[in-house]
C-alpha cells in the first residue's frame, strides 16, 4: 500500500511548541517548521532564554516564533515536541503533566551514552523514552518521531531540502497522522507511520548507528524507506 500523503490532515493552523527548544535539535526543528509557515513556540526552563532564542529564529525564518517557559508553552500549544536531554526527560514531563492533558506529544529524545568506543543505546526501564513519556503522561496523546534528523542540517539556511523519512510511532492513529503531516511540511521530508509506541526503543537506539556512520563517513545520514 503506497503512502497516501493527500489523506493526511491539514495542520497549518496548529501551534507547535517545542520543549527544550533552545537546544540544537529543538532550535533546528523550530526553524524548519517556522519556515514552513507553522506557528512555533520555543519552551525552556528560562523564559528569557526562550524569548531570546525565539527572536533569533523569527528573524532567520521570517516566521511566527515566540518563546516562554516550558509550562507556558505547554499550555498554549496544540502539539508539543519534546527535545530535552534524556537526563531531564522524566522530570520535565512530570512537571508538565497537567498542562499536557489532551495534547499531542511528540517525543524525539534518544537515550544514548558515549564512551571511548562511541555512542550506544541506554537501557530505559519502560522500553524507550517515548514509552516513559506515555507512562508519565497517561492523559496525553504520545507519539515518537524526528529521531534521525541532523540538527546541523536543520539549522543550516543553505540547506533548502532534507530528503529523508521521519518514522512516526504511536497508538493513536489520528495523532500519528498529525505528526506525519507536520513532518511533510518540511521540504523533502515524509512522515511514515512506523508502528506502535512499543516499537520506539529500536528507533531511538538506531540513532547510535547513524552517529557512528556520520563520524566514519563525515556525513549527516538519515533514513529513507524504500517501496513506500
Amino acid at each position: 500500500m503506497a503512502l497516501d500523503l493527500a489523506s493526511l490532515p491539514d495542520v497549518g493552523a496548529l501551534t507547535v511548541g517545542i520543549l527544550g527548544g533552545t537546544g540544537d535539535q529543538g532550535r533546528g526543528l523550530a526553524y524548519r517548521l517556522a519556515l514552513a509557515g507553522q506557528r512555533v513556540l520555543i519552551g525552556s526552563r528560562s523564559a528569557d532564554r526562550a524569548a531570546a532564542s525565539a527572536a533569533e529564529l523569527a528573524e532567520l525564518s521570517g516566521g511566527d516564533v515566540s518563546g516562554g517557559d516550558n509550562a507556558d508553552v505547554a499550555g498554549r500549544s496544540d502539539v508539543l515536541i519534546v527535545a530535552v536531554p534524556y537526563a531531564g526527560h522524566a522530570e520535565t514531563l512530570a512537571g508538565l503533566a497537567d498542562a499536557l492533558v489532551g495534547k499531542i506529544v511528540v517525543d524525539c529524545v534518544n537515550p544514548l551514552g558515549f564512551d571511548k568506543q562511541g555512542p550506544y543505546a541506554l537501557k530505559v526501564d519502560e522500553g524507550s523514552a517515548a514509552q516513559q513519556a506515555a507512562a508519565i503522561l497517561p492523559e496525553s496523546r504520545v507519539t515518537a518521531a524526528f529521531h534521525h534528523v541532523s540538527a546541523e542540517l536543520l539549522a543550516d539556511p543553505t540547506v533548502t531540502r532534507m530528503d529523508l523519512d521521519i518514522l512516526v510511532l504511536g497508538d493513536d492513529r489520528e495523532a500519528v497522522a498529525v505528526v506525519q503531516a507536520l513532518a511533510g511540511r518540511i521540504p523533502g521530508m515524509r512522515g511514515i507511520h512506523a508502528g506502535r509506541l512499543r516499537n520506539a526503543g529500536q528507533v531511538e537506539a538506531l540513532t547510535a548507528n547513524l552517529i557512528a556512520m556520520n563520524k566514519r563517513y563525515k556525513a549527516h545520514s538519515g533514513i529513507r524507506i524504500t517501496d513506500v
